[in-house]
């Protein structure tokens, strides 16, 4: 595997081979590494010394069931420090079996002229693509197939990205050439944007899956990890009703964003809850899909395929935290306008969590009346059209607040806080204050540990594990949901490893991969001037209680710091 690095200011593609220091790393531990050992700490995150990283994990380029997953990140536009989001769909297969460890775009043009990267057997090229910029991603997306030809994976920006939108994010093709799975939360659209590069397209039709070392060991472990995934009772809810399952049990919780973020019930809740999704989308047929794979080999099937009344497609997918930002959050009680939200944020290339955030924020400030579905898609067509407005909304929920004025903004390090209240799920409130990424959840959600989740007591503990877990999946290429899998499969992530590469590690290689990944993103933050002071949750959530159970965040300073 190589390192390929392409200069956006020379238009020229290089190959190297791997630093050692790089050799046992992938996806979110690379991107850290790399970000320590070549981007300047305090460097402008649009400016031409931050660095855009592609890195599929340790795992990927096997179609091994839910660990094809794409790494991309940078020192983040939205919240000054480091940043990995990932994403389903081909993009970091497709780059595995190019023999790509990672891809680093790099500098900048002195132009404003758009440039696609294509990458093949024969190597990485710039080439033109004016022709190509302004329109939305699904557009974008059909052109740059017919230019050239099907069996691509493409990663691709949308007029949020183009425009430098701080909410921007980075769409890749998924199975059945959709460009719906995102790398959504930082800003890394608008970085990508920064470099004038609309796409990376990816020809690995005369590539090949990354040679084993022990096929038998990996084989092996393969079928035993699958095994597992398919007994486990999880894996069947998440085929039926996707992530959207989760709707209820967080309204269940008291921990579904409501109305921003006032409230953690909603009365609207069984109208967008996954059951009332499964059945439309039953009801309707046509081009509804109730379960869907993002990526090649998965088993889970965890998207979905949304279609109106006519059975016509509208989205795919609607993910629950899609649901809960843009519907419970403002007051949307109609599946059918969540679905065109999603479709229109999509086709801007932008972040529902983080729009749908703003738009909450928007609704505290006036601008729109909770429940009126019909204005918050009108103020997203202020996003499209570039006004100052829209250009606010679109640079998310802490620029949204500030230029508002609104003091209860949802966000930690800049970052829109996601679909759980902090204040009664507060283990994934310690998550949300203390990771190094911001406000995310997929940083280590801690909604299933049988604990009180009301309790401060113990939280940290459970939000530090969840931390380092997920780190170690990020690292892997592994999807969240592969965790259900693994943790009743002990010993295959280890002996996928020695399959694929021959290595020595040992029975906790994945708390391992976690625990290096997070110190080096710490460090990484530090350089760049965060400091405790950083990680805590809004003040006002500490001192707001949120309704049904009237609590507030109250885990203090010293135990975050302890994190």
């Amino acid at each position: 595997m190589q390192i390929w690095r392409a200069d956006a200011r020379r238009q020229v593609v290089k190959q190297e081979q791997t630093p050692p220091a790089w050799e046992r790393l992938g996806g979110r531990g690379l991107i850290a590494r790399i970000l320590l050992d070549e981007v300047p700490p305090n460097c402008d995150s649009l400016g031409p010394h931050n660095k855009l990283v592609f890195a599929p994990g340790l795992l990927v380029g096997h179609r091994l069931s839910s660990c094809d997953r794409i790494s991309v990140g940078g020192k983040s536009p939205l919240t000054g420090g480091v940043k990995e989001s990932n994403a389903g769909g081909t993009t970091g297969l497709m780059l595995a079996h190019l023999g790509i460890k990672t891809l680093l775009i790099e500098s900048a043009p002195m132009d404003d002229f758009w440039h696609i990267l294509l990458l093949d057997s024969r190597g990485g090229r710039f080439e033109p693509a004016n022709d190509l910029a302004g329109e939305g991603v699904y557009q974008t997306a059909e052109n740059i197939r017919q230019r050239y030809g099907s069996g691509i994976g493409i990663a691709l920006i949308g007029p949020g990205g183009q425009m430098q939108m701080l909410a921007a994010g980075i769409q890749n093709l998924d199975k059945d050439d959709e460009p719906s799975r995102i790398n959504a939360r930082g800003g890394l659209g608008a970085l990508m944007g920064s470099k004038r590069l609309l796409a990376v397209v990816i020809d690995a039709s005369s590539g090949e899956p990354p040679q084993l070392v022990d096929e038998t060991l990996f084989k092996r472990a393969q079928q035993y990890f699958v095994d597992k995934l398919l007994e486990h009772p999880q894996t069947t809810v998440y085929a039926d009703y996707g992530t959207s399952s989760m709707t209820m049990m967080c309204d269940g919780f008291g921990a579904l964003p409501t109305r921003n973020f006032s409230s953690g019930t909603f009365e609207g809740a069984r109208a967008i809850s996954g059951e009332a999704l499964r059945d439309l989308m039953l009801e309707r047929g046509g081009e509804s899909q109730t379960t869907h794979a993002c990526m090649p080999g998965c088993t889970i099937r965890c998207s979905n395929c949304f279609a109106d009344s006519s059975g016509k497609q509208i989205v795919s997918p609607i993910e629950y935290e899609t649901i809960a930002l843009l519907g419970s959050n403002l007051g949307i009680d109609d599946l059918d306008v969540i679905a065109r939200l999603n479709w229109e944020l999509n086709d801007l290339g932008l972040d529902t969590i983080e729009i749908g955030a703003a738009l909450g924020v928007a609704a505290e400030a006036g601008l729109m009346e909770f429940g009126d579905g019909e204005r918050a898609l009108a103020l997203v067509e202020e996003i499209r059209r570039n006004t100052p407005l829209g250009r606010t909304l679109g640079n998310g929920a802490s620029f949204t607040g500030s230029a508002l004025g609104v003091r209860r903004v949802p966000a930690v390090k800049g970052q829109a806080i996601s679909a759980y209240d902090p204040r009664a799920l507060k283990g994934t409130g310690v998550t949300y204050a203390t990771s190094p990424q911001g406000a995310d959840h997929t940083a280590g959600l801690t909604i299933r540990a049988k604990v009180n989740h009301l309790d401060p007591q113990g939280q940290v503990e459970i939000s530090r594990n969840a931390q380092i877990n997920m780190a170690g999946f990020d690292t892997l290429g592994a999807c969240l949901f592969s965790g259900f899998g693994f943790a009743d499969a002990p010993g295959a992530i280890r002996d996928l490893l020695i399959g694929r590469y021959g290595w020595d590690v040992p029975d906790d290689i994945l708390q391992q991969l976690g625990e290096e990944t997070l110190q080096l993103e710490r460090a990484f933050n530090r350089a760049a001037g965060f400091s405790a002071a950083d990680d805590r949750l809004p003040e006002w959530m500490t001192t707001e209680p949120l309704p049904p159970h009237n609590r507030v965040f109250d885990i203090g300073a010293e135990d975050l710091d302890g994190v």
